[in-house]
């Protein structure tokens, strides 16, 4: 039986599965299974999966039902004592797993490890900005005010753990991980590896950049991890609420600043400072509504000159 079940849902990914799976494959620590779930691909996904001999890679075919179902499928088929999921367009550096099942192994009261998270874009280049957060032992509060986690590609967790607090939300629009991460966080610790091991690929057809889709699924996070909070947890939702719609934001704005994404940063930032007014002493906010109203009333190629600074500030609200 393998340490560690590594599980990809992919729906068609050609451009990007096979560097994917090779850096999984890639790994230092090698006693691992690969499961990767065909979430019923159109393109030449099943095809490359297929081409790789290793004996640890398993593929199974199933219809098109989405990413969390995938995952839920792939957890029902793992054997190993530990549980990782990459998506299909994200990386890990060759180290990842050995170092977080070493911190695992070094932290017997934590049932989750996360890593840091930088960006790539569409042809594997390094972008600006990351998740590089060293919040440990009990993380619930804190996950509750910002997914620090960044991404489903980034855990290494207890696989006892996972089956106890159940699996993937599948009713939820968005916000599924956050959802997962903050359920775990609740009943059990976590530790981190400070060190870049997750390569978050973005690109304007990724589902983070669905904004829509996030703002509801979000909700639907917020509403129902507090209905199970205690109260004093409960009382922080205008915090929680001002935290999501402030990132919600700085998501907009960094897709395009045009005058649609600037009318949305505006409808989100609102509805932050309608949670948290004392945002208005931050000098960056001010900053902010600057960009937003540049991009409402200017053509894109003016509100293009701003666009390299967003993720800057992003990282500065951050600390």
């Amino acid at each position: 039986m393998p340490t560690i079940s590594v599980i990809i849902p992919a729906y068609n990914a050609e451009k990007t599965i096979q560097e994917t799976i090779e850096s999984v494959l890639n790994q230092t620590f090698q006693d691992f299974e690969l499961i990767v779930i065909n979430d019923g691909s159109t393109d030449r996904t099943l095809e490359i999966v297929s081409s790789f001999t290793d004996s640890r890679l398993q593929v199974f075919s199933f219809p098109n039902s989405g990413p969390q179902k995938s995952r839920n499928r792939g957890i029902s088929l793992a054997t190993g004592e530990y549980l990782s999921f990459i998506d299909a367009d994200d990386l890990w550096t060759p180290d990842k797993l050995e170092r977080q099942l070493q911190a695992l192994q070094e932290h017997p009261e934590a049932a989750v490890v996360y890593s840091w998270t930088d960006y790539i874009d569409e042809s594997g280049e390094r972008l600006p900005g990351g998740h590089h957060y060293k919040f440990t032992n009990d993380v619930y509060e804190r996950l509750l005010l910002g997914d620090f986690i960044g991404s489903g590609s980034n855990p290494l967790i207890r696989k006892e753990a996972f089956l106890a607090v159940g699996t993937f939300d599948e009713s939820l629009e968005g916000g599924q991980d956050w959802e997962m991460w903050i359920r775990l966080a609740s009943k059990y610790q976590f530790t981190v590896v400070k060190a870049p091991q997750v390569l978050y690929r973005q690109s304007p057809q990724s589902w983070s950049s669905n904004l829509d889709r996030q703002v509801r699924g979000y909700n639907q996070v917020i509403e129902k991890s507090l209905a199970a909070a205690p109260e004093h947890i409960q009382n922080l939702k205008s915090q929680i609420m001002a935290n999501r719609y402030k990132f919600l934001t700085f998501n907009a704005l960094e897709s395009g600043v045009d005058r649609k994404q600037s009318l949305m940063a505006a409808r989100f930032l609102g509805i932050a400072l309608k949670n948290q007014p004392s945002l208005l002493a931050n000098k960056v906010i001010w900053i902010v509504i600057l960009k937003i109203f540049i991009g409402t009333l200017f053509p894109p190629q003016l509100g293009s000159l701003f666009i390299n600074s967003i993720k800057r500030d992003k990282k500065i609200m951050s600390e």
